[in-house]
């Protein structure tokens, strides 16, 4: 057995990260793709999950993040109140190099054969135009544009998701949910940590920020000459002087053995998927006295948004279920103080009791 399918077939079957019910390999020669689509679980409903394109250093890499992705999705549709489940597809390769449309089409087939098991939208290295091509070949493509029925850019409700979440970690922490005067560290500005900037700026936090893609921190900095403030890298902002919150809005595994001594901030609530990078991290923050918004809870309203389209988009009623990421986030930092354990813990015994709950209902 390689290592790759070893290391593969442990977290699949072998480890609390694991208990998916479906792992399916896709290959199209013909366009150069490759892809994973993995389905978690559909003890409340079709598992529903973006799709990632990015170029991964191995296929092994590739296989792990869309295990590791999709059973986040699990967690974070069951506690968005959503009836549904948790998946996650990757594409392997460049976006910028291998993306076209006949490859989007192939990958839409793959999703069409699932007969409605998974339902995919945008993530990392996808957009709405690209949902649109997707969706010529299937039925269960979400995060589509308005003119072709989506809900289009489901980032403005991520980046919302995310500010609810903040300001509840400042209410439960400070006792005020505003986050006026308050130094923010937000690293990525791209497809959501943009919009999650303007909500701060509107609050009265002072926003600093950091992104690898330099354009991306040129287009706040121009917007809002004198407002914003750059550092070099996500180094220099964790460690940055009288930092109150930090918000990791890019890849996951931005709170590891590494940063977690490094950081200033006494609040942790970020866009980013999967932000803990091993088991054992939340508890380092807690002893540390940082307070950890889970990623999954907070940055919710994405799927929320597309999991509309499901049923006939509606902006309004998507934004009245975003908002409501404030109390859910309260109770889990409730629930973490009654039962004496860190609030991603208390998340995700919150999401398995909802999801054991969906289990048994469908076995009557």
């Amino acid at each position: 057995m390689t290592e790759m399918t070893d290391g593969v077939l442990h977290t699949l079957f072998r480890t609390e990260q694991g208990g998916h019910e479906q792992v399916v390999l896709c290959q199209d020669r013909a366009t150069g793709l490759k892809a994973v689509i993995a389905i978690h679980s559909t003890a409340l409903g079709p598992a529903l999950g973006g799709t990632r394109f990015h170029a991964y250093a191995s296929d092994e890499e590739a296989v792990l993040d869309a295990l590791n992705l999709s059973r986040g999705m699990s967690y974070k549709n069951a506690l968005a109140g959503l009836d549904l489940g948790g998946g996650k597809a990757v594409i392997i390769g460049d976006p910028d190099v291998l993306k076209s449309e006949e490859l989007l089409e192939a990958y839409g087939r793959f999703v069409e054969s699932l007969g409605g098991r998974y339902v995919t939208a945008c993530d990392v290295g996808t957009y709405v135009a690209d949902m649109d091509v997707v969706a010529r070949e299937t039925r269960w493509a979400t995060g589509r544009s308005p003119e072709n029925g989506g809900a289009g850019d489901s980032s403005v409700l991520t980046a919302f998701g995310v500010f609810q979440g903040m300001r509840a970690s400042a209410q439960h922490l400070w006792g005020d949910p505003t986050l006026r005067g308050r130094k923010v560290g937000v690293a990525g500005v791209g497809k959501v940590g943009h919009y999650l900037v303007e909500h701060l700026l509107e609050d009265g936090a002072e926003v600093v920020i950091t992104d690898v893609r330099e354009e991306s921190v040129r287009r706040i900095l121009d917007k809002h000459p004198g407002k914003v403030t750059a550092v070099t890298d996500t180094d220099a902002l964790i460690r940055t002087e009288g930092l109150d919150i930090y918000a990791p809005c890019a890849l996951g595994g931005a709170l590891n053995d590494d940063t977690v001594p490094a950081l200033t901030a006494t609040i942790v609530c970020g866009a980013a998927n999967n932000q803990l990078a091993h088991p054992g991290i939340e508890k380092d923050l807690s002893d540390r006295g940082i307070l950890y918004a889970p990623d999954y809870v907070v940055n919710a309203g994405g799927v929320i948004q597309v999991a509309d389209e499901l049923r006939g988009f509606d902006f309004d009623r998507c934004k009245a279920k975003a908002t409501k990421i404030f109390d859910t986030t309260l109770e889990i930092f409730a629930r973490a103080k009654a039962d004496g354990i860190p609030p991603a813990a208390a998340a995700d015994r919150i999401a398995e009791q909802r999801m054991a709950d969906g289990r048994a209902t469908r076995a009557v």
